[in-house]
């Protein structure tokens, strides 16, 4: 018969989760509760003089033009994140499932972007789409004698925000994608098969229906990742232009903290980023969460 550990002590477990918890009162809830209050205030570069000001701080965030620009900037590039990132994301997991020689070269070249940071990866992309040395410009000018200004042309910038992005993340998601597809089952196929189903209809009916539920995740985390992770990406490539047309909501945030020095209004829009999120979190399980189909 075995014997169970038991702890005498009702102190001990206690004090085995207290480095873990003043860890997480520190540094989680301590700055969540201190945003709160500085966005009732006005304050100096340093945060030391404060006026409280109440909600004016949001009411002047509703009626600002520039962070109204802003939403809708963050706005359009998260949908074309989501977007074009999954989809891509799914047909190269789809391709990166066939059994065929060297195929764990190539899924390992599908995934190792997402090792690099965000800001390595903006680096790289910003080198791509340089006007005057990048290569992509290289073979414009050769094919077409014509060389975009692919990072100072506001329809151009936000674009290859976008590709930077998706093309980062792309790794996570296929990590996720192909190891649902290979956990479908294979008699489904072959049933569905021999009642004359083509392949086009075996994907779509069996296979993504089956994806839902990793589809679904993939949904709110890359939601997550383009409000969050994309600033170092922006802070390298564009600073948030030309003319504002790169600047999202977490970058005009940086700028409102740790350029402009303005702790209250930083306050008040990382509140508002934080309710934006979880509101879109909600939506997205009361519509596209009825759809996920568990085995």
């Amino acid at each position: 018969m075995e014997k169970k550990a038991a702890f005498n002590s009702k102190v001990l477990p206690y004090l085995l989760l207290a480095p873990s918890s003043l860890i997480i009162l520190i540094f989680l809830f301590y700055p969540a509760l201190e945003t709160f209050r500085l966005s009732a205030y006005r304050t100096d570069a340093f945060g030391f003089r404060k006026m409280f000001v109440g909600f004016d701080n949001f009411s002047e965030l509703l009626v600002s033009p520039d962070y109204g620009k802003a939403l809708v900037v963050t706005f359009f590039f998260t949908l074309w994140v989501v977007v074009i990132g999954l989809s891509v994301s799914l047909a190269l997991a789809v391709l990166a499932n066939q059994k065929v020689r060297g195929i764990r070269f190539y899924r390992t070249a599908m995934i190792w972007p997402y090792a690099l940071s965000t800001a390595i990866a903006g680096a790289i992309w910003a080198f791509l789409f340089d006007p005057s040395a990048g290569v992509l410009n290289y073979f414009f000018s050769i094919a077409f004698n014509f060389k975009p200004k692919w990072l100072t042309s506001q329809e151009l910038a936000l674009g290859v925000i976008v590709a930077t992005t998706v093309w980062k993340n792309l790794g996570y998601n296929i990590v996720f994608f192909l190891a649902g597809l290979q956990n479908v089952p294979e008699q489904l196929k072959e049933a569905a098969a021999l009642d004359g189903a083509n392949s086009w209809k075996i994907f779509w009916r069996i296979t993504f229906v089956l994806l839902s539920p990793i589809t679904f995740f993939l949904l709110i985390m890359n939601v997550i990742h383009a409000f969050f992770d994309t600033f170092g990406m922006i802070e390298v490539m564009t600073q948030g232009g030309p003319a504002r047309a790169t600047n999202i909501l977490i970058y005009n945030l940086y700028r409102s903290a740790f350029v402009n020095h303005d702790v209250g209004t930083a306050s008040a829009e990382s509140i508002f980023i934080f309710i934006l999120v979880m509101f879109v979190t909600l939506v997205q399980f009361r519509t596209a969460g009825r759809r996920v189909h568990y085995q």
